[in-house]
């Protein structure tokens, strides 16, 4: 299969995603109001995100397409850590209205319709779960990453079903803001994780999978390199990195033994995944007019 038919699969399985989950969400709020449950309130707030998210997935596979120009010499990556923050303070702020609405519940539960909330979560599991096997067949990071989080989704459902069961036979209704003050502290507990990461790459944060001892300790190890200094590394959108070194080598290095040098550096940064590199040799001792932090 070509990249550019892997491209369109990505981009269309999001996109069949995306619908899913926003048509779900509208559907939802409905469900919400007319069975009076904070569980499935909580659930439509925590789906708008990932619709968002999932909007923002779609656009950004078919911009990610623009190469770089004079305006942003490193592409337009980055602009998804943008609706990642856009993405995150929706989220953050829906579960907190949520919340404000679930506590009272516990000293004052309210009844739900329980066979409405049974209808919902079935559609619920049948949805997301149609949208986790689309994307599950996806070869891209992207697909991956958001076919996991729906499987979540999946088993928040499979939780509010077994709750919905037991409403159907008892009057324990404080079991709905109960479900539900717990299926927010889990979206926000990964909420600020992720932007925790998210401000971790905008602040230009080493990743966390890249060793930078590691990689000048490769790089001294070539042939003809003395040492290496100003490595940097960052990440333009959490997945493609950027390296920047300079290495020295000896004065008199002939011509030849360069550009094998040249080639050595380029399988390091090759074996290492990086999307951009940008290596500066030196000879000798002489300076190469950066200062140090």
């Amino acid at each position: 299969m070509s990249h550019s038919h892997r491209h369109v699969d990505t981009e269309k399985n999001i996109l069949v995603a995306f619908l899913l989950n926003l048509g779900f969400t509208l559907f939802e709020i409905f469900g919400a109001i007319w069975t009076n449950s904070l569980a499935i309130l909580s659930d439509a707030v925590h789906d708008l995100g990932d619709s968002l998210s999932l909007g923002l997935a779609w656009y950004l596979e078919r911009y990610s397409k623009r190469g770089e120009d004079v305006r942003f010499s490193y592409g337009y990556r980055r602009f998804s850590l943008l609706g990642a923050f856009l993405n995150t303070v929706i989220l953050i702020s829906g579960s907190i209205l949520i919340l404000l609405r679930a506590v009272p519940r516990l000293l004052d539960p309210e009844v739900t319709n329980a066979q409405g909330m049974i209808l919902f979560s079935i559609v619920g599991i049948v949805v997301n779960g149609a949208a986790v096997l689309r994307l599950k067949r996806g070869k891209s990071l992207n697909s991956r990453t958001v076919a996991w989080h729906l499987l979540e989704d999946v088993l928040g459902w499979v939780a509010l079903l077994v709750v919905s069961l037991v409403l159907l036979f008892t009057d324990l209704y404080i079991l709905d803001p109960i479900l539900s003050i717990l299926l927010t502290g889990y979206i926000l507990y990964n909420t600020v994780r992720n932007l925790q990461q998210t401000a971790r790459v905008f602040l230009q944060a080493v990743p966390e999978d890249v060793d930078l001892d590691a990689i000048d300790e490769t790089l001294v190890s070539i042939d003809h390199i003395r040492s290496t200094h100003h490595t940097h590394v960052w990440s333009l959108d959490g997945e493609h990195h950027v390296l920047t070194t300079h290495v020295v080598v000896d004065k008199d290095t002939p011509r030849e033994d360069i550009v094998c040098i040249r080639q050595d550096i380029h399988d390091v940064v090759r074996k290492w995944g990086f999307s951009h590199s940008t290596i500066e040799i030196e000879f000798g001792d002489e300076d190469c007019g950066m200062q140090s932090p």
